[in-house]
């Protein structure tokens, strides 16, 4: 089974099991109980994907104003707006899901993840910035 299989089939899986679980959960705390969880959910989230987003926004800036390519900032706005997405389906799973793409912590396991394995950018931090010696070349001059 290919990655596009793969992905054909979770997509067909996911509303179901969305909504067996909103059936489990809403059986066993209540309807209100469960429509306020998933309100709540929507709205940490929301709140997350403002903040989360603008905070990315300044550091893709400020890396583009030191002239470096901003990667890692990219491939974390993409995790934000995939978490985002996934808060605008309901269902305590794609919440869940979402919620994870939006905390700093797992994002940065996120992103991390993705740079390394579905980007090839490989670990640690660029070769000029390794610690090692530093040459600046230029020409000198002396004068008396």
């Amino acid at each position: 089974m290919n990655i596009a299989q793969a992905a054909l089939v979770a997509l067909l899986m996911l509303p179901i099991l969305e909504i067996y679980l909103l059936i489990q959960i809403g059986g066993a705390i209540g309807l209100i109980p469960t429509v306020v969880l998933l309100i709540a959910a929507a709205s940490v989230g929301t709140y997350l994907l403002q903040t989360q987003g603008w905070s990315t926004w300044m550091r893709v800036q400020a890396s583009l104003a030191r002239g470096e390519l901003p990667a890692a900032e990219m491939v974390d706005g993409a995790v934000i707006v995939a978490g985002g997405a996934l808060l605008l389906l309901p269902g305590f799973l794609s919440d869940i899901a979402g919620l994870l793409c939006l905390l700093p912590p797992t994002r940065k396991i996120i992103a991390a993840y993705l740079l390394r394995n579905r980007f090839g950018v490989p670990g640690g931090p660029p070769p000029s910035q390794a610690g090692g010696p530093t040459t600046i070349e230029g020409e000198y001059r002396r004068e008396e």
